[in-house]
């Protein structure tokens, strides 16, 4: 599947307004807690995480499929290694965030090398399907753990200690740290995009031929891509655990991968600010809607369609269009 990128010579501006775009979603979010407090609304909290664990989920996915147009369904998988990393790390009085992390990234780190060893000798929608087979091999794994509930999950004893102390019991420092880890792995997919690395991959997704032509093995970029693609995704997963208090197979079933999916379309492919965006208006409208009818995925399909058709490059390339549109 090509994914189309903005032409070189605008690259570098783009990449400005998307970094201006993305500090705004950050203060944005680092205000909610304040809001909660004016509101008396703790539950804006919850939310708040919860969006955050989404908002680092899919500008994962975004690092693949936007910049090597690998369009992976079964990426969900890694959102519920890192919830069972909690789980199973509790279980044995490990309660360290720093460990309950750094065993998620472990545990996708293997798999994501093993599946994406396999999965990237295939193309199109070949790709897609054995992505999608690879991530329901995980998720009728975890549903036939009877020791951790099985298919209904089970329930977290306690969130994760941060240096020794249950301070990630109060919400707000849920909040935090959540958007802590959002702002950091940020900086990294950054980096990452714009290194020699990213240029590769972005090549190798425009046109593999040319980029083996030169000497360099699009397998080796895209493999790796891919595998820090998935450990990234696990750090969502372990705060998605910590905010429920709850770990189930649901987190890593094929529904949750389409919607990561749909985040990164509606916030913009190859954006990783966009993704986040995606993320945050996705999970709201999702919220909102539900409050008007129960019939909401309707609503949400109509939107997502004419989003697709009127802002191909999702919300942020219509804020950027509106912003030249200023100037």
């Amino acid at each position: 599947m090509s994914v189309s990128a903005p032409p070189t010579a605008r690259r570098p501006v783009l990449m400005s307004a998307r970094i201006w775009f993305a500090l705004l979603i950050f203060a944005g979010f680092a205000a909610l807690p304040l809001i909660a407090v004016v509101t008396d609304d703790p539950f804006l909290l919850l939310i708040g995480t919860r969006i955050l664990a989404y908002a680092i989920a899919a500008m994962a996915l975004d690092l693949i499929l936007g910049y090597g147009a690998m369009v992976s369904f079964g990426h969900a998988a890694y959102l519920g290694f890192g919830a069972y990393a909690v789980a199973i790390l509790n279980s044995y009085g490990v309660t360290d965030l720093t460990l309950h992390i750094t065993f998620a990234v472990a545990i996708s780190a293997l798999f994501a090398t093993i599946t994406g060893a396999i999965s990237l000798r295939t193309r199109g929608v070949y790709f897609i399907m054995i992505t999608l087979a690879f991530g329901q091999m995980a998720y009728f794994f975890f549903v036939s753990l009877s020791a951790y509930g099985g298919d209904d999950g089970t329930p977290l004893a306690t969130r994760s200690t941060l240096f020794g102390s249950a301070a990630l019991e109060d919400d707000r420092v849920m909040f935090y740290v959540a958007l802590a880890l959002l702002i950091a792995l940020f900086i990294v997919a950054t980096r990452i995009v714009g290194s020699r690395f990213g240029r590769v991959l972005i090549g190798t997704r425009e046109n593999p031929v040319r980029m083996e032509a030169i000497g360099l093995s699009p397998f080796r970029y895209q493999l790796t891509a891919f595998v820090i693609s998935g450990c990234m995704t696990s750090v969502a997963g372990v705060i998605l655990a910590n905010q429920a208090e709850f770990v189930s197979p649901a987190f890593m079933s094929w529904h949750r991968s389409g919607e990561l999916i749909v985040m990164v379309v509606l916030g913009g492919i190859g954006n990783l600010t966009g993704a986040i965006g995606g993320a945050v208006v996705a999970l709201l409208l999702e919220d909102w809607l539900a409050v008007l009818t129960e019939h909401w995925r309707l609503l949400f399909g109509v939107f997502l369609i004419l989003m697709v058709l009127y802002s191909p490059h999702g919300i942020t390339g219509a804020l950027e269009r509106f912003t030249r549109g200023r100037k």
